[in-house]
């Protein structure tokens, strides 16, 4: 058999000696033989064509773990199984195209318009679901606070609630966009200690947050877990909050796809909540411009976990007022066989009269 040591075997497959003992070691491209005394790796001239896919896939961006499977297939399948995961990039491309403008959009230097007649239209609902016996969701829609809250634990409904209402104060009197994101992160502070009264007590308590505060021009924002902030603006459906979660950071990392997230065993492992720990999170924050025509959407991965983004979109858009969003929203999750707890706000900005 004719054999080839790792450099020419690297120069003649394009992929560097590193990758080739990346690979060995994931057990995607092992060597023909490894000399006992050097540990030094030769490879067959028939292992080019495997070696080449590799490399031809990982230029595709396509995750190592998919691209075992593809080695693995039979050439028929291997092709189908390429064209999925094409279709797949090419939908996240266009979301992330669109996410792209918004940002753009967002963070643009733009004649200041008079924001001074806008108001919130909003509603806010909750449900158990149709599985669980007991709903840890805090859903609320105030004068100015907008927040979810998804409780866990033995404790996790008096968690959920005590992080909502540590933000209502909030809700009291005109505030400044210049202060409104120090206020929050005190907000958060508060949050947390009340839910660690709570473990204090001997209940196991934790919870995410995602609230939104309205200063008359901007609506602030403050980030905590895995339940979720959207935005409808010119009929285009943005997610502007990031999960903190074990599967999102592994998507952010390449080692796992989003579809691969849907049914991962640890999708629900949170990275940041409020919990019993012995400091606050660091929360993200930051400051939305808001416009008329704006739908805003909070809400706790039991709608987002069971409901797709296109599916929101779709019922977002349709729905004449918050009211009907928010009760139609729930309805699909429960739809969808209702497995956890599910909560929305929906709030329209809106110019006065």
């Amino acid at each position: 058999m004719d054999m080839l040591t790792i450099g020419a075997f690297a120069k003649a497959c394009r992929l560097s000696p590193k990758a080739l003992r990346l690979y060995d070691e994931l057990e995607l491209l092992r060597p023909a033989r490894v000399d006992p005394e050097t540990g030094y790796r030769y490879y067959a001239v028939g292992q080019l064509e495997q070696a080449r896919l590799v490399a031809w896939l990982r230029r595709l961006g396509m995750p190592l773990a998919r691209i075992r499977r593809v080695c693995a297939m039979a050439p028929g399948p291997a092709a189908r199984e390429i064209r999925a995961y094409w279709a797949q990039v090419e939908a996240e491309t266009v979301a992330r195209r669109d996410l792209a403008a918004f940002l753009v959009d967002h963070l643009s230097p733009s004649p200041r318009k008079d924001t001074s007649m806008l108001e919130l239209r909003y509603s806010a609902l909750s449900d158990t679901g149709l599985v669980r016996t007991a709903n840890q969701d805090t859903a609320y829609a105030g004068t100015r606070v907008l927040a979810v809250a998804d409780g866990f634990g033995p404790g996790g409904a008096p968690a959920s609630t005590a992080a909502v209402e540590a933000l209502k104060f909030l809700d009291d009197e005109p505030l400044p966009a210049g202060s409104v994101l120090n206020l929050l992160e005190d907000a958060v502070q508060g949050a947390t200690q009340a839910v660690q009264d709570i473990a204090s007590d001997g209940e196991d308590a934790g919870t995410t947050l995602t609230a939104m505060v309205w200063t008359g021009s901007q609506l602030a924002l403050v980030h905590i877990g895995d339940s979720r902030a959207y935005l409808l603006r010119d009929g285009e459906l943005f997610r502007i909050t990031h999960d903190h979660t074990v599967v999102q950071s592994m998507i952010d990392e390449g080692s796992l796809t989003p579809a691969e997230a849907t049914t991962h065993p640890q999708r629900s492992l949170l990275l940041k909540a409020l919990g019993s720990g012995s400091a606050a999170p660091v929360p993200d924050l930051r400051l939305h411009d808001a416009r008329p025509g704006d739908r805003y959407l909070l809400c706790s991965d039991g709608l987002s976990g069971v409901v797709p983004d296109e599916w929101i979109a779709r019922i977002l858009t349709s729905s004449a007022v918050p009211e009907e969003a928010v009760r139609t929203l729930v309805d699909a999750a429960n739809d969808s066989g209702g497995p956890d707890n599910v909560s929305c706000v929906v709030a329209d900005v809106e110019s006065v009269g």
